[in-house]
């Protein structure tokens, strides 16, 4: 047994690495031992595993040195990661697309999050959708001389696939670009925006879209777990050095796992340590509020999201950011949890 009870934690601007001291024995089995990682995350309360996992120590049981990196976006994981500066990665599903389809030997290790959307609106176009359904583009454009503005992140994006899913196949009103008016969106920008009057609707995450439901003017149209049920949002992905060190890349899943048993157990616990790494104004009351939310959401067998994985694969290759969609056992990498359940 690998003894990992004795650690120091180190600071570095930027970085936060996590040092073991005193490990013995042999690491792989699969491929070269490692001796340290880089484990890279997108500040956003989807990946609450990864906060918890810092604020909690449980980093400190994976048996190699553990550097922690902020990414502000996805696309700039994806461009460390693709360069070989990251080795773990918790972001969203379609970024670990991207990569493989690119060629990077990787897999997902364990998903984070699913059906972590909702589709809020005004006041005025909820109470539309309520009446006309699928009708509701067709109305508000008769009404209002205009499409209905969306605010979404990127296409391709996680959120901007289960959009396009939502118009073109839940409510079957064609292809999104002829039903909507879309504008490039970030998250932390949706409640402002909206508010603003400069969009009428926007798919968000959790915490911003309690943020919006507290106020008046604005209501749901939809939940993206009826749109396309347990679509995943954030994996937790690594590349082909840690899967190669099996005890490196069980340890990683089997601390994932203890942080979602964590957030289950302990739900105002993990969303303290969410607010206190995520900042940028989500406060730990706003933080606590969302993890009433259905559409906080939180896991971490990779099985659980294969088949809507498959399904929004799909949707990302018809945008253009994968040639196509990735095969599941291209994508996952299922032993390392498999191993940890036994």
């Amino acid at each position: 047994m690998i003894d990992v009870s004795r650690r120091r934690l180190l600071q570095k601007a930027g970085a936060t690495p996590i040092a073991a001291v005193g490990i013995g024995g042999c690491l792989g089995h699969g491929g070269p031992s490692l001796d340290s990682i880089t484990v890279a995350y997108v500040p956003i309360y989807p990946n609450i595993q990864q906060y918890v996992m810092e604020r909690e120590g449980y980093y400190e049981e994976v048996p190699v040195d553990v550097t922690i990196e902020r990414f502000s976006s996805g696309p700039s994981v994806v461009k460390a990661f693709a360069s070989g500066d990251v080795d773990v990665a918790l972001f969203g599903i379609t970024p670990a697309m991207v990569l493989v389809d690119k060629g990077v030997r990787a897999g997902v290790l364990a998903a984070n999050s699913r059906n972590g959307f909702k589709i809020m609106a005004t006041t005025e176009l909820a109470d539309l959708y309520e009446q006309a359904g699928a009708a509701t583009f067709d109305r508000f454009e008769e009404d209002h001389d205009r499409k209905v503005r969306f605010g979404a992140p990127p296409d391709g994006s996680v959120p901007d696939i289960v959009l396009r899913y939502w118009i073109q196949e839940a409510l079957s009103v064609g292809e999104m670009e002829s039903a909507i008016s879309k504008s490039k969106v970030p998250p932390a920008k949706a409640v402002q925006t909206i508010q603003s009057g400069d969009i009428d609707a926007t798919i968000i995450q959790e915490p911003f879209a309690t943020v919006i439901g507290r106020d008046d003017g604005f209501g749901d149209l939809a939940w993206s777990g009826t749109i396309l049920d347990n679509h995943p949002v954030t994996v937790l992905f690594a590349n082909q050095q840690v899967l190669d060190d099996s005890d490196v890349a069980q340890s990683l899943v089997e601390q994932h796992i203890a942080a979602t048993e964590f957030t289950a157990d302990s739900p105002d616990a993990a969303a303290a340590h969410a607010a206190s790494v995520i900042g940028s104004g989500v406060s730990e009351d706003l933080a606590t509020a969302a993890m009433d939310s259905r559409a906080s959401d939180f896991l971490s067998d990779p099985q659980a999201i294969t088949d809507q994985a498959a399904t929004m694969g799909e949707f990302v290759a018809n945008v253009g950011n994968i040639e196509e969609p990735v095969a599941t056992e291209n994508l996952f990498a299922f032993e390392p949890y498999d191993a940890s359940q036994k």
